[in-house]
């Protein structure tokens, strides 16, 4: 357990400070440093799911606001999964398979993504792969208050995100390729439904707030392909097919199989189902099943090297139960895992890299802060652009935000309450320049926000103001719109103008925000979840 947890620990620490959090990062640090009766408002009405991972993260960061610290939780949460699944190894097959299994999780890119994100995905990858633990000491126990440590932690994971309750599948299914006696289901069953009444009040709140995954599309076979190649310690080439076969073998492993391939397919499995009708599936709501590939994986590789290790040489029979082979099958094992981590060592880099996330806030604030002047108006088109501010409020410290009216945390929502379409036209007539910070998409003219402030804000820019100046940097657009003079007004021939004339060149800037089409919803454009 201990390599595992010291070779993940390091990954993790690797390029943590990258000088620049994302949207869905900037979320969970400011929220985090709001008092808990604002925390406690602002879950009645939108991010319930993550009420208890901001209470912790508010603990968290009243230590040290930044964002190092903000990423630590999960660094130190994934090392503790890499150390849990080396457990489930060395208890299902093996400390070979076990120590394996730890460090095939570590190296695997997906893991090292999620354990350098302010979010809660891998405090609750290291809740179900610990519950699993639990499970297969309550099964070997079979006493009644062995179930007890099991329904806390499933408990604990699932108030962390909801949708981790879908273990308790992947767990039934376990219980069911053992051929557990009825005793143990009377015990499992008791837990879990404690864990489902507990749940129901979060399922009830998080139904109302149901809007904040509206940007998700229904998944399809290349979702579930690119979900296997993420879950493998390789997304491409030889590691990734390698990967493939190993797990075909290690279901050879009927102990091991019966935890890991449920733990593996049910979660995802029935969250793309129900996703066909109404989608509720992303990658990092069941980052914890990747725990069940790599302990196939590993159990794959302990079967060939035991079949290898029966082969005879000049008539000779080369034993696996000596301590010399032992020890040169693990010292092969651990070279084959550093050479394909080697091998998909610029996956890694790149992943450590702000400009491998969505949005890089930092950006946003470093170009407001060179361009504007102290008491220049800014908009924010959409409102959920006002992150960068709040993430890092140097850039926009001397300014004014036209179009707020109360404050984030005051008003208890995400980014504030904005003025009505009425106030915000009475506001902008009031302003000869005004700064518009958005993302390309915003720009296009093809864009149609539902929200009626949104409407009036471009419509206002369009009709009342010109672009003057313009500054792109990694997607992210800086303009300065000045008031319209007649000699701006445009001619009949060429009606388009304004905002929509600079967002129709802007989308033909080079760059993947860029050529994303306007139809999709980029993650700066809804609400995080």
């Amino acid at each position: 357990m201990a390599v595992p947890m010291a070779v993940m620990l390091g990954f993790g620490l690797w390029g943590l400070d990258r000088g620049g959090m994302w949207g869905d990062e900037s979320v969970t640090f400011q929220v985090a440093q709001r008092t808990v009766p604002q925390i406690w408002r602002l879950l009645h009405d939108v991010d319930a799911v993550h009420g208890l991972y901001y209470l912790f993260m508010h603990a968290v960061l009243a230590v040290h606001p930044g964002e190092v610290v903000l990423r630590l939780p999960s660094v130190c949460a994934a090392a503790a999964t890499a150390g849990l699944v080396a457990a489930l190894g060395v208890r299902l097959a093996g400390p070979r398979v076990g120590l394996w299994a730890g460090l095939l999780y570590a190296i695997t890119p997906m893991t090292g993504h999620y354990a350098q994100e302010g979010r809660s995905y891998a405090l609750v990858a290291a809740g179900v792969a610990g519950a699993t633990l639990l499970l297969l000491r309550a099964v070997e126990a079979a006493t009644v208050l062995a179930w007890w440590p099991y329904g806390s932690v499933v408990a604990l994971t699932c108030l962390l995100h909801e949708l981790a309750v879908l273990v308790l599948c992947a767990h039934a299914a376990t219980l069911a390729l053992m051929r557990v006696p009825r005793s143990v289901w009377s015990g499992w069953g008791r837990a879990a439904g404690a864990v489902v009444l507990l749940m129901l009040p979060l399922v009830w709140v998080s139904q109302g707030q149901s809007g904040q995954v509206a940007w998700l599309v229904t998944p399809g076979w290349d979702r579930a392909e690119r979900l296997l190649r993420h879950f493998s310690p390789g997304p491409v080439g030889v590691v990734f097919w390698a990967s493939l076969l190993l797990m075909a073998v290690g279901l050879r492993t009927r102990r091991l199989a019966a935890v890991a391939l449920p733990l593996l397919l049910v979660p995802p499995g029935m969250l793309m189902t129900v996703s066909q009708v109404r989608p509720l599936f992303h990658d990092r709501y069941v980052l914890y099943s990747l725990a069940g590939a790599s302990l196939l994986v590993a159990a794959g590789a302990g079967r060939v090297v035991g079949v290898l290790g029966r082969l005879r040489f000049d008539g000779r029979r080369v034993r696996v139960g000596g301590r010399q082979v032992h020890a040169l099958l693990g010292v092969t094992g651990v070279l084959a895992l550093t050479a394909a981590f080697v091998h998909h060592l610029p996956v890694h880099r790149q992943d450590r890299s702000a400009a491998h996330r969505p949005d890089n806030l930092a950006v946003v604030s470093s170009l407001a802060l060179r361009q504007m002047r102290p008491g220049d108006p800014v908009l924010f088109v959409p409102s959920v652009g006002r992150l960068a501010a709040l993430a890092y409020p140097k850039g926009f410290r001397q300014v004014r935000d036209i179009a707020l009216r109360e404050s984030a945390p005051r008003s208890g929502t995400l980014w504030g309450r904005e003025a009505t379409p009425g106030d915000l036209r009475h506001r902008l007539a009031s302003v000869d320049r005004v700064w518009v910070v958005a993302e390309t998409y915003a720009l296009d003219p093809r864009w149609s926000p539902s929200d009626p402030v949104e409407r009036t804000k471009l419509a206002v820019l369009a009709e009342e103001f010109t672009v003057r100046e313009e500054h792109t940097r990694d997607g992210v657009i800086l303009r300065l719109h000045v008031r319209r003079t007649p000699a701006d007004a445009p001619s009949v021939e060429e009606p388009s103008t304004g905002l929509a004339t600079a967002g129709a060149a802007t989308a033909e800037l080079p760059g993947p925000r860029a050529s994303r089409p306007p139809a999709s919803r980029p993650p700066m454009s809804r609400p995080p979840t």
